[in-house]
């Protein structure tokens, strides 16, 4: 929801900055990289002790990297598959790494192996649901549905909500709890997105597999019609043996 209407709006703040990058002759793949590597560090460094506020500040500046890359890809008119595909994986690392330095904290100083535990599932689920539509992809599946929390939306809970908790630095009563609401709120939201995505998947392949059956069905009558590869006798009358490929 938030990929829908947040990102024409980045697209046009950071165009300006990607052409600057441009004219400096920085390859967007330069950009993915950093990007990528920025927010691994803000995660894996700040985190784990517990400094979400200038953890998140750090992951902020670089997030927008996976913006800027793009940008500068469709300004020099070379998008690609091969920059698809290292935006993504990188993405994947990323979202990975945000997690992971949450789970650390919870596992040492923070002590809640619950939240431990859910901060992981945040990092498991969020991978199957970029999965899900991509596999579906793959196997030639529309996948008609997005969800109710997309990686956007993933990405601005947790950092939000993690990075207002670290005003504790600032004496802010309380506000740590902010947290545990962020990973709670994700962990729902992603079950529930991967179920919409399941669901949905199911349906497409299932409307697939009918309309592919109904095509070799009508294949199948229209060679009979045509007297094409069917001997004649009674052995053409035979019912066909169960068991076949497309059952």
């Amino acid at each position: 929801m938030l990929n829908k209407y947040a990102r024409a709006f980045f697209t046009r703040v950071f165009t300006p900055l990607a052409a600057l990058l441009i004219r400096l002759r920085v390859s967007p793949d330069v950009v993915t990289l950093v990007g990528t590597g920025g927010v691994m560090a803000g995660a894996l460094v700040f985190y784990p002790r517990g400094e979400f506020f200038w953890g998140t500040v750090v992951i902020t500046l670089f997030v927008f990297s996976d913006l800027i890359d793009g940008n500068m890809a469709r300004q020099l008119g070379r998008s690609s598959r091969w920059g698809a595909f290292l935006d993504s994986t990188l993405d994947r690392l990323a979202d990975s790494a945000i997690f992971a330095g949450l789970a650390l904290w919870y596992a040492g100083r923070g002590d809640d192996l619950l939240l431990c535990g859910l901060a992981m599932f945040c990092l498991a689920s969020g991978q199957v649901v970029s999965y899900t539509k991509a596999r579906g992809e793959s196997i030639g599946l529309p996948v008609r549905v997005n969800g109710l929390v997309e990686r956007s939306e993933r990405l601005v809970i947790t950092l939000v909500l993690t990075g207002l908790s670290g005003f504790t630095i600032f004496g802010v009563p309380h506000i740590q709890v902010l947290l545990p609401i962020a990973l709670w709120v994700v962990a729902v939201g992603s079950l529930v997105t991967l179920v919409q995505r399941v669901v949905t998947i199911r349906r497409e392949a299932a409307e697939a597999d009918d309309a592919e059956a109904a095509r070799l069905e009508a294949a199948a009558r229209e060679a009979a019609a045509s007297g094409d590869g069917h001997p004649a006798g009674p052995a053409a009358d035979a019912p066909a043996p169960d068991g076949g490929e497309n059952r």
